[in-house]
């Protein structure tokens, strides 16, 4: 292909200008950052582009990829391995290809989750503060040991199971919930069990499936009352896979008694941005904020140097091999 393959990356922040550019000096692609999301509004930028580059929280609805195809635009590569922000019915119906990144590091997720456990447990980040003002008292920061705890592992993927190797060392009693069993966890003495067993057992639950419509606010009313008092739930996975109204009834009753998050379900008008000097409008937020027993992470579990590289490189493989190879690795469009 003589002319050179243009693509229009949006939500481009500055880390992804500089990886993409850095591996971009291998495949030579005619890059178009732009810093906005992507969605009906913004579609337009995409025109002359062969493909678009979309993250998490770029919006590419049925009518995003009329507009994309109107445009000629012929693929949608995600730089991320969820695709539920894609509407993968219109994108079949059209003949547009979607592909993503399967897997660029489990070791980033789920080292992030147990600093999550671990800081919520022990309390690190109120420690932090109070030394630097020159509190060294230690009321109100006694934690528990995780040895001989019981976790209970939602989704047992690659990240999942990276994560149950972790908490294996710690000695903990680990239950698994997924579809398929999987001999390796249960060879390191994880157990497959029903949804409700690991609700009523596990004093602490991490959650590491996709988002579908049968995982659509899992973490409800009826969920969090089968756990146990003061339960910790952990969430690096999606947003949407916790009711947030009914995780602030369980904290506001101390049913949960501890709550780490680094994805939340209206996150797409907070996360990625700078909002030190505005008014957050979003009440459900702000009241979580309010909690002493809640640690949310804007969406960084992803966020390391292996992770990024690896994600930019799956990602421009996946457009050369759509382009020039004339196959495709990674698609979400199951036939």
């Amino acid at each position: 292909m003589s002319k050179k393959i243009k693509i229009t990356v949006f939500n481009s922040k500055q880390w992804v200008v500089d990886s993409f550019s850095k591996i971009n000096q291998k495949f030579h692609f005619e890059l178009d950052f732009q810093e906005t999301r992507l969605y009906s509004k913004t579609a337009l930028l995409a025109n002359g582009s062969d493909a678009v580059c979309v993250f998490v929280n770029d919006d590419v609805n049925a009518e995003v990829i009329e507009k994309l195809h109107d445009l000629d635009v012929k693929l949608i590569a995600l730089r991320c391995a969820g695709f539920n922000n894609v509407s993968i019915e219109k994108a079949k119906e059209i003949g547009m290809e979607v592909v993503r990144v399967p897997a660029y590091s489990p070791f980033a997720v789920a080292e992030h989750t147990l600093g999550l456990i671990l800081s919520l447990n022990r309390k690190f980040h109120k420690a932090y503060n109070r030394v630097r003002e020159g509190n060294f008292a230690l009321d109100g920061l006694l934690g528990f040991d995780i040895h001989g705890k019981t976790i209970g592992v939602i989704g047992a993927g690659k990240i999942g199971q990276t994560f149950i190797k972790m908490m294996s060392g710690f000695g903990c009693e680990i239950l698994i919930y997924d579809m398929y069993e999987n001999q390796e966890m249960k060879d390191l003495g994880a157990k497959h069990v029903s949804l409700n067993t690991l609700y009523q057992k596990s004093d602490i639950i991490s959650l590491h499936c996709p988002l579908t419509k049968e995982t659509f606010h899992m973490i409800d009313e009826q969920a969090i009352e089968k756990m146990k008092d003061k339960v910790m739930i952990i969430n690096t996975s999606r947003g949407k896979l916790i009711d947030t109204d009914a995780v602030i009834k369980g904290l506001k009753s101390n049913k949960i008694g501890y709550l780490g998050l680094d994805v939340y379900e209206e996150e797409e008008a907070l996360f990625f941005e700078d909002l030190s000097e505005t008014i957050i409008q979003d009440d459900q937020f702000v009241r979580l904020q309010t909690f002493p027993n809640v640690l949310i992470t804007a969406h960084q579990a992803f966020f390391t140097k292996e992770a990024v590289t690896n994600i930019a490189e799956t990602t421009f493989e996946n457009i050369h091999d759509y382009f020039i190879e004339g196959k495709v690795e990674n698609s979400v469009i199951i036939e």
